[in-house]
């Protein structure tokens, strides 16, 4: 078996499922690109932003200047304060409901509609296919968050051709933040052949139709992409507003709990208190599943980021992944039960999915599970939580939420 070659700076290997590089220096393309933070005159770069946003400003106050995609946790709210508060601009806010919302997921988006008095657009497909849907990328390539992705991309172009609003702003870039794929300077933009190929897994809704009828057209013309004729004919574009702001995630959702009511909260499986937090499954289940088949879980993607910013040395994130990475997944049953399979349906494609020299060699590279109390309460100072751990809430997942008041 050929040896994977880890980056000697963060925890990624050449196993990353994006296709990270690694240099002569032993340094991964995403280490390298996020040194462009340090140097990039961002300043610069933002009126350079601005610049190019005043175009769109409607000189009607009754019309949408910009669409921005949200969820209840992540980067949503940040995403939005640097839209309206510091662009100017009026954004009609686009959330895809994936369905299985927690109560946090649900209050936070209440709170960033409220705080930033904007209005917003929910999605809400029928259950019946969804469900449907999972089932079918379970079985074919062992993923249950596919939909919420394809949703969580497509509503928003959806909507700005519906709307003729030609503007889309999303925050970061994950291509570029986790491997490098794209300098900040290239500028990269929203485009149909990176969505499928990275954040699709490959698979466009009409690919997973097949002869078995499981799925038909009623179930997936919702997850289609307009066409080239369709976006070329409305202007359509989606920015990234990690191109022109230096990217901090931590930092910048800290500052959202403490100004804007983002809610944070601990999650099983992790540090991070900001991330997946709407989600009752992305940080159980499916955060097994991206361990089983490409051997590394999503505390690897955050403690690779603590590291590029300074905050996490490798030697303790090492100690810090491989304690969490061993906590089994909560809600699997409920998942089961929710989906409509048996528990050992569920076991079987777990034991399928397992790439089994990808673990192994993630594990000989994560092995140190020698970690103390004081390690881990140093990881407060910058993920504070203002709400009680997610666990202990009572199981109730959220199809349609209004929010709180």
């Amino acid at each position: 078996m050929k040896k994977t070659v880890f980056c000697k700076k963060c925890l990624y290997g050449e196993n990353h499922a994006f296709k990270i590089t690694i240099d002569s220096e032993g340094i991964c393309s995403g280490c390298r690109i996020h040194e462009e933070k340090n140097t990039l005159d961002w300043k610069y770069r933002w009126s350079k932003l601005k610049k190019d946003v005043d175009s769109y400003k409607s000189k009607d106050a009754r019309n949408y200047d910009c669409i921005v995609p949200v969820t209840g946790a992540g980067d949503s709210f940040y995403t939005v304060y640097i839209v309206k508060e510091k662009l100017g601009l009026n954004p009609l806010l686009v959330n895809y409901n994936r369905q299985y919302n927690t109560p946090i997921g649900i209050k936070n988006l209440a709170n960033i509609r409220r705080t930033f008095n904007c209005d917003i657009l929910i999605q809400t497909i029928n259950p019946i296919s969804i469900k449907k849907i999972i089932k079918t990328t379970f079985q074919k390539f062992a993923s249950i968050h596919w939909h919420a992705i394809a949703g969580h991309t497509v509503f928003p172009v959806q909507t700005a051709i519906r709307h003729k609003i030609p503007l889309i702003i999303w925050g970061a870039h994950q291509g570029v933040e986790q491997v490098g794929m794209f300098s900040h300077e290239n500028e990269i933009e929203m485009t149909r052949r990176y969505r499928k190929e990275h954040d699709l897994m490959g698979y466009e809704s009409d690919d997973l139709l097949d002869t078995s009828g499981i799925l038909t057209e009623e179930d997936i013309w919702q997850f289609r992409y307009p066409s080239d004729s369709d976006l070329f004919r409305n202007s359509i574009r989606g920015i990234y507003l990690s191109n022109f702001v230096r990217w901090d995630p931590p930092t910048q959702n800290k500052l959202m709990v403490e100004k804007a009511g983002m809610i944070s909260s601990k999650i099983q499986r992790t540090f991070d208190t900001y991330e997946n937090t709407d989600d009752w499954f992305y940080m159980g289940l499916h955060d097994q599943l991206k361990m089983l088949k490409h051997g590394y879980s999503k505390v690897t993607d955050q403690a690779s980021r603590e590291i590029r910013h300074g905050r996490m040395t490798r030697e303790i994130a090492l100690k810090i992944v491989s304690y969490y990475q061993s906590q089994m997944p909560i809600y699997s049953k409920n998942f089961c039960e929710w989906i409509g399979i048996d528990y050992p349906s569920l076991d079987f494609i777990l034991k399928t999915s397992i790439n089994k020299p990808f673990v192994e060699i993630n594990n000989m590279n994560t092995q140190n599970k020698d970690i103390n109390d004081k390690q881990l309460e140093k990881l407060e100072k910058v993920f504070i939580t203002n709400s009680k751990p997610l666990i202990e809430y009572i199981y109730e997942r959220i199809s349609i939420g209004k929010g709180y008041p």
